[in-house]
């Protein structure tokens, strides 16, 4: 997780604040398959020469003259869709996290080193919720 910030704050200009492309920790992340959402339209060039496995859906064509009626192909579609059935779980387990109402609502607090830690809790309370949820079954 990265710190949490205040207002409304793109995605891929979090990343590229927190971990510039000629960082060095970028280097450690080569060996992982990196998963972003269309939130991180720009990572494939800033970040290419020191992450081979990016793996971003691909965007609906813009509407143009030449192509009036724009339209992913068969395979890109089946691409896209075996991108977002591995996502979901990803975002499954934010939403899990935003059950706690303190992250998902207007948090009004008086320490700013206590919103990473809400966050670590309602994370961690989803991460019990998953793991005593699987106990439960047996």
């Amino acid at each position: 997780m990265s710190p949490t910030v205040w207002g409304s704050y793109h995605d891929y200009g979090l990343l590229k604040e927190l971990f510039p492309p000629e960082s060095k920790i970028i280097d450690l992340l080569n060996c992982y398959e990196i998963l972003v959402d269309l939130g991180f339209i720009g990572i494939e060039k800033d970040y290419a020469e020191k992450l081979t496995e990016i793996v971003i859906p691909l965007k609906k064509p813009k509407k143009s003259k030449k192509n009036p009626n724009p339209q992913l192909t068969a395979r890109q579609k089946e691409l896209n869709k075996s991108i977002s059935s591995s996502r979901v779980r990803v975002e499954h387990a934010i939403g899990g996290a935003k059950r706690l109402g303190a992250v998902s609502q207007v948090f009004r607090n008086k320490k700013l080193e206590f919103n990473d830690l809400v966050m670590e809790v309602a994370c961690g309370l989803w991460n019990f919720h998953l793991k005593f949820d699987c106990l439960e079954n047996y």
